[in-house]
């Protein structure tokens, strides 16, 4: 008994070393069969997450599972690298296909994908997309969101709103450069620019095999010549004369790397981040392209500022003008035609009062009040003193002098600020893939909310903003019924209140309220103080501004929407047709008929930047005779 205890521990430990021993055994064997069989190029790298182009891997893992003696030949691996190649390539980035799928599986009844004021574009990022939109039912297809096969199918399928992914992205600078877009010359280069990339991604599987080190060497001295050469070219007049030769000699060196045995996987991974950096390159310049798109639109032109300082010095070198004492009498008359402008920009000012003018049937009963700041009232000034328009009157006023009896005014109000312009981006509603429901609104700023106080004594003032053109009489206007309302103006019905209940906080409002433009809008001022529409407006702008929550702007969006809430009496769209500083497709016959046309959006008609087939209605306005637009060129 004593010896049996001593003797069994021993003997078990004996049998697990030897299942061990055969386990190791049968390991060996299995690992250098796996390899032999090529199922190792079934395994993609980690680090990409699987889609679609995963699909040539697993064809070979079922043709060496139907026959285990095939073996992957020179030309099966090339043809593997070629199929890699051809997959890389992508429909849309990677984070538009994910937009997309998101979009796909979240088909939202009233939801803002997002709300960008246009003044801040492209400097700061646009607001993210609320989480707690309400969703849809989904059938069991539309819950994998996994699917490759689905995922595919969809990047097809949207391949055309590539640019509407980019406009929801940059705005409008997508749209111009689409219409912009030159043919560069550069064939040659972009050739050059594929085989360094093939190159790239073969060298460093070559440079592991100690057979191939003179291919190797090749190999490397080629790419460097072609980065040498491509760091001082752009286009192919560029390229040095024996770039054909070169070429040649970097095609023969891929076609000797391709029929070597390398590991595929290396390539694959290779090939992946070049284009990764390749995407990252792209990303930058469009967001640097961009940029300097954003800066040429709130940029004045050398022109435009030479005229104001030529303005401005002259107001104080001339003798001041005598003041005709019956045009103050003018200035608070109700029973005439009030027009109320804000504006910062002479020339803007100067094509509406001449585009209103020219089209009114009486002139007599017009009246102007054009508000600017401090910096450019003299500016404006002076160029109404020189340029007579018929019997009009017309009074420049700085705002920041007014001197008002409410003393409820908040600060900020006392500043000049222009109608506020937003881009609004949502998600369709019969195709929820579609990403491009982007419309482009503009509403009053804090300034607008003076109207009752600048002008106490009148009872109706006709508000026009400072980019339209007037092309027909406007008198009809001042019949309008306007069944009790405070502003008449033309409604934007696709985009009704409901699509922004991630922008208006918890007030109260209707779901299919339409949004209203600014542009050309009647005040009825009688019924504007008795609703006390400015302090209503004070106390939701402060509400915005005091929420953590606060999304977008300085709160005029949310503000200006709610305060006119039921108070707004749409007019006939024919009064007044927007989209001319973003939209290259309005209709023609549209324009003509149109009593206003609106240039809201970015590319204002008195910029390079804007569209040129618009530019013509608003330069027919201008007063090209003037002596200082001559010599600051301001016409060129």
């Amino acid at each position: 008994m004593k010896g049996g205890g001593v003797f069994l521990p021993p003997k078990r430990r004996w049998k697990g070393f030897v299942v061990a021993v055969l386990g190791l055994v049968i390991l060996s064997m299995l690992v250098p069969l796996v390899f032999l069989l090529g199922l190792h190029n079934g395994f993609h790298s980690t680090g990409f997450a699987s889609d679609s182009r995963s699909s040539a891997p697993v064809r070979i893992y079922e043709r060496a599972e139907e026959d285990a003696s095939w073996k992957p030949s020179e030309g099966a691996q090339s043809r593997h690298v070629d199929e890699l190649m051809h997959r890389l390539e992508p429909n849309l980035s990677k984070d538009a296909i994910k937009e997309i799928v998101e979009a796909k599986n979240k088909t939202v009844r009233n939801g803002v994908t997002q709300v960008t004021e246009l003044k801040n574009d492209m400097v700061k990022p646009s607001p993210p997309v609320r989480e707690d939109v309400p969703e849809t039912p989904q059938s069991e297809d539309d819950s994998k969101v996994g699917d490759t096969t689905r995922i595919t199918e969809d990047s097809k399928s949207v391949a055309g709103d590539s640019e509407k992914l980019c406009e929801l992205r940059f705005g409008s600078y997508c749209l111009w450069h689409e219409e912009h877009r030159e043919e560069m010359k550069d064939s040659m280069v972009k050739i050059l620019k594929d085989r360094l990339f093939v190159a790239r991604a073969y060298y460093p599987s070559i440079a592991k095999l100690s057979a191939q080190e003179k291919l190797s060497r090749e190999m490397k001295q080629n790419i460097q010549e072609f980065e040498r050469v491509l760091s001082e070219t752009t286009t192919d007049a560029d390229l040095p004369s024996q770039i054909e030769k070169k070429l040649q000699r970097m095609e023969a060196v891929i076609a000797r790397a391709k029929s070597c045995r390398v590991d595929c996987n290396n390539v694959d991974k290779k090939f992946r981040q070049l284009v990764d950096l390749t995407e990252d390159e792209a990303n930058f310049h469009a967001k640097q392209s961009a940029f300097l798109f954003q800066l040429a639109v709130q940029t004045i032109p050398k022109s435009h500022h030479c005229l104001y300082m030529r303005l401005t010095v002259e107001y104080f070198r001339s003798a001041p003008p005598e003041k005709d004492p019956s045009l103050d009498e003018k200035f608070v008359d109700p029973a005439l035609h009030h027009y109320a402008i804000f504006s910062n920009n002479v020339l803007a000012a100067s094509v509406v009062v001449n585009s209103t003018v020219t089209h009114a049937k009486e002139r007599g009963n017009l009246v102007f009040h054009i508000l600017t700041n401090g910096q450019n009232y003299y500016t404006i000034k002076f160029w109404f003193l020189r340029n007579e328009y018929k019997d009009v009157a017309i009074q420049v006023l700085n705002i920041e002098d007014l001197r008002l009896n409410n003393h409820n005014i908040a600060a900020d109000m006392l500043h000049l600020s222009m109608p506020e312009e937003y881009r609004v981006s949502f998600l369709g509603v019969e195709q929820p893939t579609s990403l491009t429901r982007t419309a482009y609104i503009s509403v009053f700023s804090h300034s607008h909310y003076l109207l009752d106080q600048i002008f106490s004594t009148l009872k109706k003032v006709v508000v026009l903003d400072d980019d339209v053109v007037v092309q027909r009489d406007l008198s009809a206007l001042w019949d309008l019924d306007m069944e009790g309302k405070v502003n008449g103006a033309v409604e934007v019905c696709p985009l009704r209140l409901g699509l922004l209940k991630s922008y208006l906080g918890d007030e109260n409002f209707e779901d299919y309220s339409c949004v209203w433009m600014s542009g050309l809008n009647i005040i009825d001022l009688v019924r504007w103080r008795e609703q006390d529409l400015s302090s209503t407006y004070q106390r939701l702008s402060q509400k915005q501004l005091g929420s953590r929550e606060r999304v977008v702007g300085p709160g005029t969006l949310h503000a200006s929407l709610l305060a006119f809430q039921n108070l707004v009496c749409p007019i006939d769209g024919t009064w007044a047709l927007s989209g001319l500083g973003h939209d290259y497709g309005v209709d023609e016959q549209k324009i003509k008929e149109a009593a206003v046309l609106h240039y809201n959006g970015q590319m204002k008609p008195w910029l390079e930047i804007g569209i040129p087939r618009y530019k013509s209605h608003w330069k027919r306005y201008l007063n090209n005779d003037d002596l200082y637009l001559g010599q600051c060129n301001v016409n060129s």
